[in-house]
């Protein structure tokens, strides 16, 4: 086998349609693209749910409810058996979880679930932890640090109260 005598295999290329080139072709007179009108242009992109005018399903159907989905805690899930990986007497923290792969993604803690069991003694820092988790890692002799909330950087100006007390000029007269 030289290389002058490499081929394609069959069949992995495939031949350009080639639209509007007779009817005899198949794809003559509207090129495969039905009739008339908006969608048969060129850049027509109609969005999802625009029913030609007409009132749309979406606004003909009554608005209900409400919920806080975009205010509600989210926390990574991570179960005590998984911390059987961890040495003995070892701290266990959000850092230390996401190093070993066991917490992925965003949110705004870690809670430690009951699944599973442990046989080390283990410090563990979590944001919240279950009843049966926290009796769980309590039974081994270890102990269950519950960390505050993530902070969220308020909006506005940034200087601290004694940037802000302490005048960086004198004042003009």
């Amino acid at each position: 086998m030289r290389l002058h005598e490499l081929k394609p295999r069959p069949g992995a290329k495939h031949r350009r349609k080639r639209l509007g080139a007779g009817e005899a072709t198949g794809h003559g007179k509207t090129s495969g693209r039905g009739g008339k009108g908006q969608t048969a242009r060129s850049g027509s992109s109609i969005r999802p749910g625009f029913e030609g005018g007409q009132m749309p399903l979406i606004r003909r159907i009554p608005k209900r409810g409400f919920n806080h989905a975009r205010f509600a805690t989210r926390y990574i899930p991570v179960n005590v058996g998984a911390l059987n990986r961890f040495d003995d007497g070892a701290r266990v923290d959000e850092e230390v979880l996401r190093k070993a792969g066991l917490a992925n993604g965003r949110a705004d803690g870690i809670k430690i679930l009951g699944e599973g069991e442990l046989t080390k003694k283990l410090t563990v820092v979590a944001h919240a932890f279950s009843a049966s988790a926290r009796a769980k890692i309590q039974a081994r002799g270890g102990t269950c640090e519950l960390v505050g909330p993530k902070a969220v950087p308020a909006p506005g100006p940034t200087a601290t109260a004694a940037e802000a007390a302490s005048p960086s000029a004198e004042p003009p007269a």
